[in-house]
């Protein structure tokens, strides 16, 4: 499997793409996910008015040799409460930015609405994802539905485990509608992540590698919680998994928000970027020495 992350690591540092990417570099990554959501949260990138961003991100990938592997779309979990006019558009800029950079899979968040039952949910989202997967059989772009955070709001349902990405899928029943997993978010159910590969076998496309304690969503490296990596590696073993194994772990360093305040001073409230960059490698020799215990370790 090849070894990738994502621009996200470093959005409290850049909002640029362009630089993220070569702190990913510096630290050892060849393949990369373009986080949209930093360009969407930012007002850069593919949300600026800079037309000529998409191939200076393929320049900056070209001077760096580093691969756009996949993406993430931005996202609003109780979108279904509102218009999602402004947010499918936001989408649709995404898959066109994909099929210019050369991406072939985009992950697009399902969303969510108090008071949805689980069939009305199925459907709204069937609704939402039709123009995106239409907009994708123009450049041959896989959608990747994800398993969400598991949510404790109250009269919500929430499409946070296997067995349901699974049927929401067969629901939609697009071929360009596939999984992304995410070993974090499986951490916080009571299956183990073998079990849960297995019922979703060949839908799996691309992986978001993070870790947790098992109480809460933390984006943490692995063996910095209680995510069986083991028990994640059997699970793609046995599915025959061939894509990336890319990292969404971008809090290996705890962010500046999760830290106590201090009036007098803030000049370490955030890492420092020399260390954040240390701590990027260390998250890429982390990726390295589970794949290769696992004899599936691709340059």
């Amino acid at each position: 499997m090849k070894l990738a992350t994502t621009t996200g690591d470093f959005s409290a540092y850049t909002p640029h793409v362009t630089e993220a990417m070569e702190y990913i570099a510096k630290a050892g990554f060849k393949y990369i996910d373009y986080n949209f959501c930093v360009d969407h949260r930012n007002g850069t990138g593919i949300y600026s008015d800079d037309a000529n961003h998409l191939e200076k991100v393929l320049k900056k990938a070209d001077e760096l040799g580093v691969e756009l592997v996949q993406s993430h779309a931005p996202f609003s979990m109780f979108m279904f409460e509102g218009d999602t006019t402004p947010l499918l558009n936001d989408t649709l800029k995404c898959v066109e930015s994909c099929a210019r950079l050369g991406i072939k899979t985009l992950v697009v968040h399902t969303g969510y609405a108090h008071f949805l039952s689980k069939e009305q949910t199925y459907q709204k989202n069937k609704e939402f994802f039709a123009p995106v997967l239409e907009a994708a059989e123009k450049h041959n772009i896989y959608i990747l539905a994800e398993n969400f955070n598991k949510m404790f709001a109250e009269n919500t349902y929430w499409i946070d485990n296997a067995s349901d990405l699974c049927e929401f899928i067969d629901y939609v029943n697009h071929p360009l509608l596939k999984a992304v997993w995410d070993t974090g978010h499986g951490n916080l159910q009571d299956m183990p992540q073998h079990e849960e590969l297995k019922i979703l076998g060949s839908r799996v496309m691309a992986l978001h590698v993070q870790d947790n304690p098992g109480d809460d969503d933390k984006h943490m490296a692995p063996f910095f919680g209680s995510l069986n990596v083991d028990s994640l590696m059997q699970g793609l073993l046995d599915i025959g998994y061939n894509g990336c194994f890319t990292f969404e772990a971008s809090n290996i360093l705890s962010p500046a928000q999760n830290r106590r305040t201090f009036d007098d001073g803030t000049r370490l409230l955030k890492a420092p970027l020399d260390l954040r960059i240390k701590a990027e490698n260390l998250l890429y020799e982390i990726g390295k020495t589970v794949l290769t215990t696992y004899n599936c370790f691709e340059e």
